[in-house]
């Protein structure tokens, strides 16, 4: 088990650490708040993630319309003197 490069053994002095010094009865209370508090950030990063990929993707939508008009009227000749013999 390995989280943000920490493993088993960091993890458990870690919650050690947290336990001597917030005490038994308040270090749930912590484990929810940031349970919230990364559930928090995930939401936010995954609404970001989903605004930045429809951007995206309009862009996309846009220069692709722009070429393909591009392309059109420079591959229809509209005169007979422009069209290849």
């Amino acid at each position: 088990m390995n989280v943000f490069g920490i493993g088993l053994p960091e993890l458990a002095v870690i919650a050690a650490i947290g336990l001597l010094v917030f005490g038994p009865k308040r270090l749930p209370e912590l484990g929810k708040t940031l349970g919230r508090t990364l559930k928090g950030f995930q939401s936010a990063s995954s609404e970001f993630e989903q605004e930045f990929r429809k951007a995206i993707d309009t862009v996309e939508v846009k220069a692709d319309s722009t070429v393909a008009t591009t392309t059109a009227a420079n591959a229809a000749p509209t005169t007979p003197e422009q069209a290849p013999d």
